[in-house]
Order: C-alpha cells, then sequence, then structure tokens
C-alpha cells in the first residue's frame, strides 16, 4: 500500500489490482441488495406505480370516448402481466436504490481524483440530480398533450389498442429524452471547463453550441405544424369555417344574412290564474 502523493490523491489510489477487484465486488454486492430491496418495495406498490404510469394515457382515454373514439392498453401474452409487474418493480429498484449505488459508484471512483475532481463531482450530481428531475416533471405533463396528437391521425374507423409494455417504453423513453435534453446546458458548462467546446466566435463552437438548441427548437415546431394540421382536419369534418388560409391582414369573411329567430313559448296557465 503506497502513501498519498503530495497529498492530492488518497492511498487507495495505488491499490494493486486484486484489491481494487475485491473492493469492486463489495461496491456491487452492496449495490445489488439496495436494487433487489428497491424491487420488493416496488413490488408491493405496483398498483400505485402503475396507476402513476398510466395518468397520461388514462386522460388521453377520457378525450377520446367523448370525441367517440377507442383508445385502450391492452395485454396479448399470457405471462405479460408478471413480466409488466417485474418490469415496473425493477424501474422501481433502480430508481429508490440509486442513492445508495449512485454512492457506491462515486466511493469506487473518487480514490483515483485529485480534491479539486472531486469538488467538481459534487458540485455536478448537486446541480444534474434537479435538472434531470425537471426535464422528468416536464416530460410528465407534456405526455398527455402527446399523445393526443399522435392518437389525433387515428383514421375514421380504425382503433387505439396499445399494448403495455410499448407504452412503458415509450413513457420511459419520453422521460429520459427530456431529463437528459435538461442536463446539456450543465455537459456544455462542464466541457467549458475542461476546456473541449469554448464559446468563441468560430463556425465550429457556434454549431456545437448551437446545434442542440436547434433541434428541440425544430422538434417544438414540428409538433406545432402537426398540431395545427390535426386541428384543421377536425374543423373540416366537423364543418366548422376554415381561416387557416387567410393571410394575416385579410379581413375574415362573416355570415351577413339574417338568421331566424325562434319565437319565445306561449305562456302557460298558472294555478293563480285559474283560480281568478
Amino acid at each position: 500500500m503506497a502513501l498519498k502523493d503530495s497529498g492530492t490523491r488518497d492511498r487507495s489510489a495505488a491499490m494493486p489490482l486484486t484489491e481494487h477487484l475485491r473492493e469492486l465486488r463489495s461496491r456491487l454486492v452492496k449495490s445489488g441488495i439496495a436494487i433487489a430491496i428497491g424491487m420488493v418495495v416496488g413490488w408491493i406498490y405496483y398498483p400505485q406505480l402503475f396507476g402513476w404510469l398510466s395518468a397520461p394515457f388514462d386522460a388521453v382515454v377520457t378525450q377520446a370516448r367523448a370525441q367517440g373514439r377507442t383508445v385502450t392498453l391492452a395485454l396479448t401474452g399470457v405471462a405479460d402481466p408478471f413480466v409488466l409487474q417485474m418490469q415496473i418493480a425493477a424501474v422501481a429498484g433502480l430508481i429508490l436504490s440509486s442513492p445508495v449505488w449512485l454512492y457506491q459508484l462515486w466511493r469506487f471512483v473518487t480514490p483515483g481524483l485529485h480534491r479539486h475532481e472531486r469538488r467538481w463531482g459534487l458540485g455536478f450530481v448537486a446541480v444534474a440530480v434537479p435538472l434531470f428531475l425537471a426535464g422528468v416533471a416536464l416530460a410528465y405533463i407534456v405526455l398527455p398533450y402527446g399523445l393526443q396528437i399522435l392518437f389525433g391521425f387515428t383514421p375514421d374507423g380504425v382503433q387505439n389498442i396499445v399494448a403495455v409494455d410499448r407504452y412503458l417504453s415509450f413513457f420511459l423513453r419520453m422521460i429520459m429524452v427530456f431529463g437528459i435534453g435538461f442536463l446539456v446546458p450543465l455537459l456544455l458548462v462542464l466541457l467549458n471547463f475542461a476546456g473541449v467546446p469554448t464559446p468563441t466566435g468560430d463556425p465550429i463552437n457556434l454549431m456545437l453550441l448551437a446545434g442542440p438548441i436547434l433541434l428541440l427548437v425544430m422538434i417544438a415546431v414540428l409538433i406545432a405544424v402537426l398540431n395545427d394540421k390535426r386541428r384543421a382536419r377536425r374543423r373540416r369534418e366537423s364543418g366548422e369555417p376554415d381561416f387557416s388560409d387567410l393571410a394575416d391582414d385579410e379581413i375574415s369573411p362573416l355570415d351577413e344574412s339574417p338568421s331566424v329567430i325562434d319565437e319565445p313559448p306561449a305562456p302557460t296557465s298558472s294555478a293563480f290564474d285559474e283560480t281568478t
């Protein structure tokens, strides 16, 4: 076992390979036990977790029924209910045990880091966790609207029967994309601190910084265009006037023909009139 080098690294950084492997095994065992306990908790609270996962889909189902369409979740296989509960329990176990296995990972990595690198790591975790959770929360809020837009392209006479495992996969991808997307600014800052991307005026660095932002803006514009087309199609099907082809400075046409006014109902005789 070697001593610290100039007081900047931990003495465990100079451990032989066998000691590192033993420490890795210990960290993995502790992490595995924590994940297993989290899976047990997820298995017990499976109905509540599934209700939380399916809440965005249920909002779309309610609106679809009001419009006369059928949107429902389905399990097609014999073992699918058991597999679904195992999947949700596994995801819950990973999330609930994340403080434990992240700590074990951190303790395995930190002996080889300098003191200033450890401070950078702690600062990254302190900022990344709230950003990631904010992205997940935003994904959960906008998910029903995204599902409504996607299901709006369903042709007439076609029912939306979605397999639960495919919806779960779509749900997880959605929250991961939003969560990781919220980490892009932090990643740019870290790369800047490391000297990789520098916000100078040259085209390459400008493209590196503007690329992710432009991609998100293009996705937002695409969603807005698709939503406008869906609304216009519904207006045409319902017979409502469509003013989308008019210019911004053009006056919309008005129906100036007189409309028939319903005559008021004849007064009914009251009990007082009958007595008089």
